[in-house]
Order: C-alpha cells, then sequence, then structure tokens
C-alpha cells in the first residue's frame, strides 16, 4: 500500500477513468459495399430496364447478342414465351457461375434472369404500339438492356449465360467483358440470318455493339468500387 506524501496517510490506488479515454472501436461496415436493400433494389431496377428494351426488339421482331438474343431467336420459331426460352437456355450457365463466382453471384443471377422472364411476360400486357418505327426499337431496346445489364453487373449479378462467360474472361484476362461479349453476339445475329430478314439481322448486328458499347465504356475492372 502507497503511503501519502503528508503524514502517512494511505492514498487511495483506485483511479477515476479519463474522460479521454478512447472507446472499443466498433466494427465499421464498408461504406463503399452496397447493402442488401440497395442490392435488392438495383437487381429490380436493371432487370426491369433490361426487359423493357427486350420488349422494344421483340416486338419489332429484332434480336440482340448474349443468351437475349438467342432466345429472342428461338421464340420466333419455336411455340414458346420468351421468358421460358431465356430461361431454360441460362439453366447449364448457373453450374458454371456457382462453380467459378460462388454461391451469392449463382444466387443474385438465377434470380435476375427469373425477373426478366417474369417481367417479360407482364410487359406486353402493360404495353401496345400502334407504331414503333424498327430504327427507334432497336437503338433504344440495346441502349436500355445494356443499361439494365451495368446496373446488374455493378450489383454483383448478371442475366446469366454469355454475361457469365465475359465477366469470367475479364477476371481472368484482363479483357473487358463488353468486348468479350461483343465477339460471342456477333455469332448470335449471324446465325439469326436462317430466321430473321437481311435488313433486320443488319439493325439488330448494329444493336448489339451499341448494347455492347455500353458495357466496355463504363464497366471495367477495378472503376466501380462499390462492388
Amino acid at each position: 500500500m502507497n503511503r501519502g506524501r503528508a503524514g502517512g496517510a494511505p492514498s487511495s490506488t483506485v483511479q477515476e477513468p479519463r474522460d479521454d479515454a478512447a472507446p472499443t472501436a466498433a466494427p465499421r461496415r464498408d461504406p463503399l459495399k452496397h447493402s442488401a436493400i440497395e442490392d435488392i433494389a438495383g437487381v429490380l431496377t436493371g432487370t426491369f430496364v433490361a426487359s423493357i428494351g427486350i420488349f422494344l426488339l421483340k416486338s419489332t421482331g429484332a434480336v440482340t447478342g448474349g443468351t437475349a438474343g438467342l432466345a429472342l431467336l428461338l421464340s420466333y420459331v419455336v411455340p414458346l414465351p420468351f421468358g421460358v426460352v431465356f430461361f431454360g437456355l441460362n439453366v447449364p450457365f448457373f453450374a458454371l457461375a456457382l462453380w467459378k463466382k460462388g454461391l451469392s453471384f449463382t444466387l443474385r443471377t438465377a434470380a435476375s434472369v427469373g425477373l426478366v422472364s417474369v417481367f417479360s411476360l407482364i410487359n406486353p400486357l402493360a404495353v401496345a404500339f400502334d407504331h414503333l418505327d424498327p430504327v427507334f426499337a432497336v437503338i433504344a431496346g440495346n441502349l436500355l438492356a445494356g443499361i439494365g445489364l451495368l446496373v446488374l453487373f455493378r450489383h454483383r449479378s448478371s442475366l446469366g449465360g454469355f454475361n457469365i462467360v465475359a465477366l469470367l474472361v475479364q477476371e481472368k484476362l484482363g479483357w473487358r467483358a463488353g468486348y468479350v461479349q461483343m465477339a460471342m453476339d456477333v455469332t448470335v445475329v449471324v446465325c439469326s440470318l436462317a430466321v430473321v430478314p437481311p435488313l433486320t439481322v443488319a439493325l439488330s448486328a448494329a444493336g448489339a455493339v451499341i448494347l455492347n458499347l455500353v458495357l466496355a465504356l463504363n464497366h471495367r475492372p477495378g472503376r466501380y468500387a462499390g462492388m
């Protein structure tokens, strides 16, 4: 026991807590990381916008790239709605996504594909066109589809199929997803010559370039920190 300086009186060993003592810092959530609510809103927004773009394309008999374009092409020759064909085509790619991208990305992608399939059934019931210029439909449709895909990419999702392959190539080799997908889209558009009139195919090819330029110019590795 310590003794005081005066009179030998014992002094207390208990110290009052300091006002300036720093409290234990609570773990912080990364402010750049999307919250669950933001991801849900992003997926709903991206899928709805993309579905409107696909609706415009289908209304004029056009196609585009990716599994969406392939599903459009098949929907013109088989008696099945686009949404059913689109979801069916994506099923094998879900296994690839699970293997290479993990469960979270796969579930988000499956949800996105399902939402676009559902929206594609609802859109014709809500909108009807008396006149729709094919050039406008192809340009607007591909721009909307590209913007929708961009939103989904930024919320760690996709519309499956070629999107998954393009994202994997971008991550492994550093090639931009838009350019990778553009190469695959050309194949789909060329194949559409067997079903779609040549003029519509030419418009579809130009539209596919527009869609992929939206991705190539806006989705680059490391640019968007909130993913």
